[in-house]
């Protein structure tokens, strides 16, 4: 079995900033062909124009709101005509939102649900049909693998703080859903895995860190590697479960979290 990557075609969601960014680098730098999805086209072109040929593979962006299937079908066929086909799809794409449980007007719930949930089951719908499609058309052998979804989810969907309410819920309802996929999608050979990350440098947690710096020695406190870690760190193990070397995984929940759930301090938030 083999950690390799290289010569396949992965679409990453949230790959603007942070951790889809960071996943999105490290696929290209290992030789494989990466199609950037955000709604920051800016910042897409600035990345993918600087760097759009890294090691072995090649990086192209498709900018718009994934939230809408056109865009969905769109990127589909964005990917495929770059690089004529979709083998991973990795859903980076999430939005952390505080809220007040007993505000009657608060939308976060709606909104992350949407957005941390029901996106990532569409787009994995679609991408799942494509390689369906293209395992047909290819005449491989019968216990070939087809494809590989991997979901960017959350420790806050064990552990329960309540001005993370709907974060922790719909990161919750992620790791649900990709279990189930697991099981329909295991006769068509795609297999999905979600990996739960503790603190790391995203763009949310540094900006919940600009508040002070009791925050992040509350968080570093609670982690007992004694660090927050880089964006960078989750790659690996993304690349892991898109190998061939977890060819026999599928249905679970990878937890890099610097072994913080294995306390139980329920009153210092993750993002």
């Amino acid at each position: 079995m083999s950690f390799s990557i290289s010569g396949r075609t992965a679409i990453v969601t949230g790959a603007a900033n942070g951790i889809g960014l960071a996943i999105a680098r490290h696929f290209a730098a290992q030789g494989a062909n990466v199609m950037l999805a955000d709604k920051d086209e800016e910042r897409l072109a600035d990345e993918v124009g600087d760097n759009g040929e890294q090691g072995a593979g090649a990086m192209r962006y498709f900018a718009g709101d994934l939230r809408r299937k056109l865009t969905q079908a769109n990127l589909i066929s964005a990917t495929v005509d770059a690089f004529e086909r979709i083998d991973i799809l990795v859903n980076a794409a999430r939005q952390v939102l505080r809220s007040d449980p007993l505000a009657l007007d608060d939308r976060s719930f709606e909104a992350l649900l949407e957005q941390n949930l029901s996106t990532g089951f569409r787009l994995s719908q679609a991408v799942a049909r494509r390689m369906i499609r293209q395992a047909g058309e290819g005449g491989g052998p019968d216990d070939e693998p087809v494809g590989s979804i991997i979901n960017i989810s959350s420790i806050a969907a064990h552990r329960v703080h309540p001005e993370l309410l709907a974060y922790s819920v719909s990161t919750a309802a992620l790791e649900q859903m990709t279990r189930a996929l697991a099981v329909a999608l295991a006769p068509q050979r795609i297999r999905v895995n979600a990996v739960a990350f503790g603190s790391v440098m995203s763009a949310s947690l540094r900006d919940a860190l600009a508040e002070g710096e009791a925050a992040r020695a509350d968080i570093i406190g609670h982690t007992p590697l004694g660090r927050i870690a880089a964006a960078g760190e989750l790659a690996w193990p993304v690349q892991f479960l898109a190998s061939e070397a977890s060819g026999f995984i599928t249905g679970q929940v990878l937890i890099v979290d610097g072994g913080r759930t294995l306390l139980d301090a329920v009153d210092t938030a993750a993002h």
